[in-house]
């Protein structure tokens, strides 16, 4: 039957540390194990993003992006204060650099107005003043938005996982999931654990654990490389705040954007490619069960099909420099391909629908003893708590 226990979280980044840190304070004396198979804590998208602490103001203003973002942005901060974590409150300038990025950036500020997320609107003049580098028709400051290495906000929080006796195994790979009426148990070639209730937030992995759990699942992960360059350290202050684009809305993904990072660096990125390896960081990696699931899949190719000119855009970006760095000069023209210098990419785990639909918003579903979390791309990290306490109710 393997090692009994009142909880079991499967996945050690961000998330799922903190469900595990939220159950415990939530049922004091209740045992918990929390199953990682990486051989440390935050090794995928917890540990590879841009670090930034998000406002919440791009997001719907009925969805769960959009409440749990806010939430989340100021439990970040008082979590890092609290814990003599660094991080900086730097803002962050969205640029719109035509005519059209300008009006999408008129309805982002009317969302950002529904959101509650504090906002000012610039124009080139006044953008310019502030950061004299970048240029644009206009732009919108949003004061809130900070930097944090997320990787150190799980540490601590698993730290406090640890202190009140919990338990975290790393290393241990999970190949079968079952449920019984009272029990839900967990196995692979580390062990086994039988749990009453079982939380699964599993990332890169979600659908595959899912579908061990007898979900009935109509999409499938869809690993999109982020790919980062870093400048040279004689640019690091070539900008004091965060400069992002004006976001296509229909696409989930914000666009190249220049990113202070709490340790003094400068780095550009992520655009968005479609991989053929869900934790495969290298260029070019492949693996033959991640491809075959990702080709094989219905939704992939209308995907493709409904976003060919951005899809083929980003391709060439990713394959020749020059066409990455003409996303950067559109805002920051003096970047030349010199400035472009190699960074450990990203995977984003996003969750695409069999018709073709990018899920956009948090996707989280439940059997009689588990719950999982399906889509949990950009601003989970922000908002890894409220996630947390919003599973937890859940339960």
């Amino acid at each position: 039957m393997g090692n009994s226990t009142d909880f079991c979280v499967i996945g050690g980044g961000i998330v799922g540390v903190a469900t595990a840190h939220r159950i415990l304070r939530r049922h004091p004396g209740a045992s918990l194990v929390l199953v990682e198979k990486a051989a440390a804590l935050a090794t995928h998208q917890t540990g590879h993003n841009s670090g930034v602490i998000h406002s919440g103001i791009y997001y719907p203003p009925d969805s769960l992006k959009a409440l749990l973002c806010r939430q989340g942005a100021q439990w970040t901060k008082d979590f890092a204060a609290a814990h003599d974590i660094p991080f900086e409150v730097c803002g962050k300038l969205l640029v719109a650099t035509d005519s059209r990025e300008y009006e999408r950036m008129l309805a982002l500020h009317e969302r950002s107005v529904t959101n509650g997320v504090d906002v000012e609107l610039l124009d080139a003049a006044e953008l310019v003043r502030r950061e004299p580098r970048v240029t644009g028709v206009g732009a919108l400051f949003v004061p809130s938005t900070g930097i944090v290495d997320y990787t150190r906000v799980t540490t601590a929080l698993a730290a406090e996982i640890a202190a009140e006796g919990g338990q975290i195994v790393l290393g241990a790979e999970i190949d079968s999931i079952s449920e019984t009426r009272e029990t839900a148990t967990v196995s692979g070639p580390s062990g086994s654990w039988t749990a009453r209730t079982l939380v699964v937030c599993a990332g890169l992995q979600a659908d595959r654990m899912a579908r061990m759990a007898g979900l009935r699942t109509d999409f499938r992960i869809v690993p999109f490389r982020g790919e980062y360059y870093q400048l040279p350290p004689e640019r690091a202050g070539l900008v004091h705040t965060l400069i992002y684009p004006i976001p296509n809305p229909n696409l989930p993904f914000l666009g190249v954007h220049l990113s202070p990072t709490i340790d003094g660096e400068l780095t550009v990125g992520p655009n968005a490619v479609l991989g053929l390896s869900r934790e495969g960081y290298r260029k070019g990696s492949f693996d033959i069960r991640d491809a075959r699931d990702v080709l094989g899949f219905a939704g992939t190719a209308r995907v493709a099909r409904a976003h060919l000119r951005t899809g083929a855009r980003e391709l060439r970006n990713s394959l020749f420099k020059h066409g990455y760095l003409a996303e950067c000069q559109r805002y920051c023209p003096e970047l030349t391909v010199a400035d472009l210098r190699p960074r450990e990419a990203g995977i984003r785990a996003q969750a695409v629908l069999r018709d073709g639909t990018l899920v956009h918003d948090f996707l989280i579903e439940r059997t009689p003893r588990s719950i999982h979390v399906l889509n949990a791309p950009s601003p989970a990290a922000t908002s890894a708590m409220p996630i947390a306490e919003y599973l937890v109710d859940q339960l």
